[in-house]
């Protein structure tokens, strides 16, 4: 697998996949943070309380997003993955371009139901594609770019968002945001094709639920994917309850409008995190093959700086100070993406990659996405009494408990990664 001292060249074939992939991975992150950055202009449109606006933002969405993600990523294992991506990213576009007509509270909960349904089409079956382009050597360095999306998101779509919600409403935001994913949808059918797959067995069994089950089994029963999936789970409540609750955060303890928290999230979020992110990369990509650990130990390091960071961020007061640690928090929270999906990619044989991949997703998705801005919201209600607009300062504290805990259970997979890697290699 990496045994080898020697360089493999880059593929410039696989060039042009990966920014297309990269581009919708933009769409899939861009897509599902919008409703964040003008919570609260729906908050009094509405009337819902926080707890309404943290279970529509994150269990509304996830709930299909998770649930269709195995048995998606079951699929793209043994079918065309570029078809599964394209049918997926055109259907949450059109997601995306109806919650700008809504009505009513439980209209946008229906509509961000079904948008998780499309985006569960994107990652998982992007990174099984990317696994079958790459190397293992350069994997790292290729999904590390693949995970720029989220910073790209923010970097250039995020105060146009800002600026169109500021000037012309949110509905209008929702609208021209999800337009454009239909005609991405359509470049990845014309320019890009299934690439053929590393490695598969000869024959692989039909769909059904006790076979998924079974392969989840075989995954989970590895104990270095186990701690993996445990560090990523966590880490997505970091990642997506302060998606969800940090523009309204800006909103109610620094007073910001919607464009300037879009003109300062975008540039250090979207600028300092897509540094991060490739730094990790590129570290990974250039360390020794004889300290395979390190692949592991590194960007759970960064997780735990996370931590701090956070809480920092939250609990100061003076502008420099909770203004650079928001910066040091941008830069390291991302790091762990690239470096973890490759060393996935590297421990599971060819056919269970996107199912592997779907697993972490699941996992992040489940306590990140659903779990994470649902208790940020109940907890904000609950402290509102007490501290008013401040309550939002210590329930937005688990952004800052679980980096920490993530970044021990990836220490605990480093020193198991070499062997998985063997085993992986001997099954394929």
């Amino acid at each position: 697998m990496e045994t080898s001292s020697e360089r493999v060249p880059w593929p410039k074939g696989a060039t042009w996949p990966l920014v297309i992939l990269t581009l919708i991975s933009v769409f899939n992150y861009l897509d599902r943070a919008l409703l964040g950055l003008v919570l609260p202009t729906v908050k009094q449109e509405f009337g819902a309380s926080d707890t309404a606006l943290g279970l529509v933002s994150g269990l509304a969405f996830v709930l299909l997003y998770t649930l269709l993600g195995i048995p998606i990523a079951w699929l793209a294992d043994r079918w065309n993955r570029r078809n599964i991506i394209g049918i997926g990213l055109a259907f949450w576009s059109l997601m995306t371009v109806l919650t700008g007509y809504v009505s009513a509270i439980w209209q946008l909960a229906v509509a961000r139901f079904l948008m998780g349904a499309g985006e569960a089409c994107g990652l998982a079956p992007s990174n099984s594609i990317l696994g079958d382009l790459f190397h293992p050597q350069r994997r790292p360095l290729a999904m590390a770019i693949f995970g720029t999306a989220n910073s790209i998101a923010f970097i250039v779509f995020f105060p146009i968002a800002g600026w169109i919600a500021q000037h012309h409403g949110w509905r209008a935001m929702f609208i021209a945001m999800g337009l454009p994913g239909l005609l991405v949808a359509a470049l990845l059918f014309l320019t890009v094709k299934e690439p053929a797959r590393t490695a598969l067995r000869e024959k692989t069994p039909s769909m059904s639920f006790g076979s998924v089950v079974s392969e989840i089994g075989v995954l989970l029963r590895d104990p270095c994917y186990f701690w993996l999936f445990m560090g990523v789970t966590l880490m997505g409540a970091n990642v997506w309850a302060a998606g969800a609750w940090t523009p309204t955060f800006f909103t109610r303890i620094h007073g910001m409008t919607v464009s300037e928290i879009a003109g300062t999230i975008g540039p250090i979020r979207g600028v300092i995190g897509a540094a991060g992110v490739l730094c990790g990369g590129l570290l990974i990509d250039r360390m020794p093959a004889g300290r395979p650990g390190w692949r592991i130990a590194a960007p759970a390091i960064a997780c735990m700086l996370v931590g701090p960071a956070e809480a920092v961020f939250l609990l100061a007061h003076d502008y420099w100070v909770w203004f650079l640690a928001f910066a040091t928090a941008s830069f390291v929270t991302l790091i762990h993406q690239g470096p973890i999906f490759a060393a996935t990619v590297n421990i599971v044989d060819a056919r269970r990659r996107t199912l592997a991949i779907a697993m972490l997703l699941f996992g992040a998705g489940f306590i990140g996405n659903a779990v994470g801005p649902s208790a940020v919201g109940i907890m904000n209600d609950a402290l509102q009494a007490r501290f008013g607009d401040s309550a939002i300062r210590y329930s937005m504290l688990i952004i800052a408990v679980t980096p920490i805990l993530a970044g021990l259970c990836m220490l605990r997979a480093a020193p198991l990664y070499a062997g998985a890697m063997k085993r992986a290699e001997q099954e394929g």
